[in-house]
């Protein structure tokens, strides 16, 4: 393994599909966010905790730009670090994988996303502004990673079952099995829901297109550089390619 070619691999990938994660949350997920956070802006008025005045609105508008334009930065920053798990996981298990080398980055993607994303998801799904407690923001956070490393986990440890056993069907039963326990043990989300339902339902569908759209792009990215670079190609196929 080249390190060198498989690090400059995982930085352009993870970078490229960051980015172009951060470019869809802009277009699917921000005008839903500019929703909620209107409603909780109104709130905020009838309370008395904030003022109806010009000078809120030039603060507000002037932060929102700012969190818009810094969007596409954080995804960028953050598709490289997901990157590098990725590329990891891949070394570790191209073998396993079937086809060529863009179709086993593709089904690792669609894989990690079942396992890190959308099971937890399903948990404990995205909610916008003005739903949930401040106070229990932190109790939220951990039981949403608390679900996600559980079934990262799991499915590396039933990856290793996979491998080892000649019914291949029982790793995946065996997983689904485990994280239905879990699903079920775990406490559901401490907030009621008090936003409107069909803003917050179209939230969570732009927000779970927008991160297939990340995991999508991660997979083929990654799949089409490696397969260019070739950084496990040994200096034998080297050679025989340049003869």
């Amino acid at each position: 393994m080249k390190s060198l070619l498989f690090v400059i691999i995982v930085l352009l990938a993870g970078c490229a599909a960051g980015t172009i994660h951060g470019l869809a949350n802009l277009a699917l997920v921000e005008p839903f966010l500019d929703t909620a956070i209107g409603i909780e802006n109104q709130n905020l008025f009838l309370s008395g905790e904030e003022k109806d005045t010009p000078e809120f609105w030039t603060a507000y508008y002037d932060y929102r730009s700012w969190q818009k334009a810094g969007q596409i930065l954080a995804g960028a920053i953050l598709g490289t670090s997901v990157g590098a798990l990725f590329g990891i996981v891949f070394v570790y298990s191209r073998k396993s994988l079937p086809g060529n080398s863009i179709k086993k980055a593709l089904i690792l993607a669609g894989l990690m996303f079942i396992a890190v994303y959308l099971i937890p998801f399903i948990k404990y799904p995205a909610n916008p502004p003005t739903v949930g407690d401040p106070e229990t923001v932190v109790f939220r956070g951990i039981l949403y990673l608390s679900f996600t490393v559980i079934s990262g986990l799991a499915a590396v440890g039933f990856h290793k079952v996979y491998k080892r056993i000649n019914k291949k069907y029982l790793a995946f039963v065996g997983y689904a099995g485990f994280i239905a326990a879990v699903f079920y043990a775990m406490p559901n989300n401490p907030d009621p829901i008090t936003a409107p339902m069909t803003l917050v339902n179209d939230f969570r569908i732009m927000s779970a297109i927008g991160v297939s759209i990340f995991w999508a792009s991660l997979g083929l990215i990654f799949g089409v550089l490696w397969h260019k670079i070739r950084p496990d190609k040994t200096q034998s196929e080297s050679s025989s390619v340049t003869v």
